[in-house]
């Protein structure tokens, strides 16, 4: 795998770093090792064994990530294939949203309780399980479960993906790079999703698109099982924190129902304010039950680092804006223009490839420029991106004038603005509490995107009101007035790179201290 270090460098990340760590070594006090001759940085992997950690958490993040969206196109053929009510359909989707949120920080913390390699080999055994279960679903009810079995695996994986990355490598160019590959790969796997999905399900059918995940799972298992060796510190054999974890569980799950009811009805309707009491509730008691607890499930002066919270406030915010890149431009193609699944998956190729050359030249940049300058300067390229998306939608438009430079543009800035985000996020925190710290990562992206879907939907159906089914034009002012407001919550984004720590130097990164 290249790397973008300004100087001559190994090609896979970590390979230039200090010789004899193991995969998953970790250290007991964060980012170095306190000896009587000062301060020694943590070593990173061998070359031999950095591949494996690189690959087996990107796939692993493209999986959980192209399964968020590959399924939406395949979902007209799901009603048909089982005769599905709308109720049973939209829970399709929803039953893997809400366990998906739900068991982030659980998931996170069990990486660091019980081995990285073991719970990243349950979570994708359960994901693979699941899809095939689901794959073979003859009934609306055996799908249903399916997908939230899917949602509880991908939970579990998706954290374990990045603390493997973030406790293998020690805070520096090589885990800045690791991240970057990260980062591509995941995004790519949104984009990646609407032509997967449209291929699968006209070419094979779609339970191709539940099924292709259990050849592809296998094949991780055996990179996990013989490519990996962990012999990192964890958190300690003191129990998970049961009444924490059941809290945050429902709290997080009943925020990401609540906004996802808006869907079908108002804001002020007690369908929406219901769930999102009972979750701000839930989530104040686990704050409640964290500061008392022994064993806590997050510990919370976790949050009182700069970095994390920072990081994880300025994820959140940014994704409410960047969930919509892929989402409303499929909607746009498919119901204005008129493009069949696999046009509009091809269209997305470019945005692929933008993300990918965003997330590589990102390293690079902020060695150059500094962390937070390149949170800033990706969140301006999106910004300008979104906006320039808003105004060039049409009942009309073409893929040269509507879709290529304003895509690009948007792919970029959030390939430019994830990495040294997610880096920011996961910096100054103990190897041996990465999987929280990945789980608080994921759970803002995860929250931010519901609740930005929530909100830029809602203003597609106030622009485009015109009678129960809107025509082209008015589709295409609706979706254009949802990327202007993306473009606005992207910039506050911007607004809030203040509140990150400062950079150690361009040629550091952020000290996170």
């Amino acid at each position: 795998m290249a790397t973008m270090s300004p100087t001559p460098s190994p090609s896979v990340p970590g390979a230039g770093d200090a010789p004899g760590a193991v995969v998953g070594a970790g250290t007991r006090h964060g980012p170095g090792r306190a000896t009587g001759l000062g301060t020694v940085p943590r070593p990173g992997p061998p070359a031999s064994r950095a591949w494996a950690v690189v690959l087996a958490s990107s796939i692993g993040q493209f999986l959980v990530v192209l399964d968020v969206s590959v399924v939406n196109v395949a979902l007209p053929s799901m009603r048909e294939g089982l005769a599905l009510s709308g109720t049973a359909l939209q829970w399709v989707v929803n039953a893997y949203a809400l366990t998906f949120a739900g068991f982030l920080l659980l998931g996170g913390r069990a990486a660091d309780l019980f081995g990285r390699k073991p719970v990243y080999l349950a979570g994708l055994g359960l994901f693979t399980a699941a899809s095939l279960v689901g794959g073979l679903a003859q009934n609306a009810e055996m799908l249903v479960a399916a997908r939230a079995a899917q949602g509880i695996g991908a939970a579990v994986l998706a954290p374990v993906t990045l603390s493997l990355l973030t406790s293998t490598f020690p805070e520096g160019p090589a885990r800045t790079r690791a991240i970057a590959t990260w980062t591509a790969v995941g995004t790519a796997g949104g984009a990646a999703g609407g032509l997967v999905g449209g291929v699968l399900t006209d070419l094979l059918s779609w339970r191709w698109v539940l099924l292709v995940n259990a050849p592809v799972g296998v094949l991780v298992v055996a990179v996990v099982v013989f490519g990996l060796r962990e012999r990192g510190e964890r958190a300690g054999r003191r129990g998970l924190d049961l009444p924490g974890a059941a809290l945050v569980t429902a709290g997080v799950a009943a925020l990401a129902y609540g906004v996802g009811q808006t869907e079908s009805y108002s804001w002020a309707a007690a369908d929406v304010v219901a769930p999102l009491v009972a979750g701000l509730l839930a989530l104040t008691a686990f704050v409640a039950v964290e500061a008392r607890s022994a064993a806590p499930l997050v510990p919370l002066r976790l949050v009182r680092l700069r970095a994390v919270a920072a990081g994880n406030v300025v994820t959140l915010v940014a994704m409410t804006g960047a969930f919509a890149m892929w989402y409303f431009l499929s909607l746009y193609m498919q119901n204005v223009l008129g493009y069949s699944a696999i046009r509009a998956g091809l269209c997305f190729l470019p945005h692929t490839a933008a993300v990918i050359v965003g997330s590589k030249a990102a390293p690079w940049l902020m060695h150059r420029f500094g962390t937070r300058l390149m949170v800033a300067a990706g969140g301006v390229v999106a910004t300008a991106g979104f906006g320039c998306q808003g105004l060039v939608l049409t009942a009309d438009g073409t893929f040269w004038g509507a879709l290529l430079g304003p895509g690009v543009l948007m792919a970029g800035g959030i390939g430019l603005l994830m990495t040294p985000l997610t880096d920011a996020a996961t910096t100054g925190a103990a190897a041996r509490e990465a999987g929280v710290v990945a789980g608080l990562v994921n759970t803002s992206r995860q929250i931010g995107g519901a609740l930005g879907l929530a909100v830029l939907g809602a203003v597609v159906a106030a622009t485009a009101s015109d009678g129960a089914r809107p025509s082209p034009g008015a589709l295409a002012d609706g979706y254009a007035a949802a990327y202007l407001a993306a473009a606005a919550l992207t910039a506050l984004s911007v607004l809030l790179v203040g509140l990150l720590p400062r950079a150690a130097g361009p040629a550091h990164g952020v000290s996170g201290r």
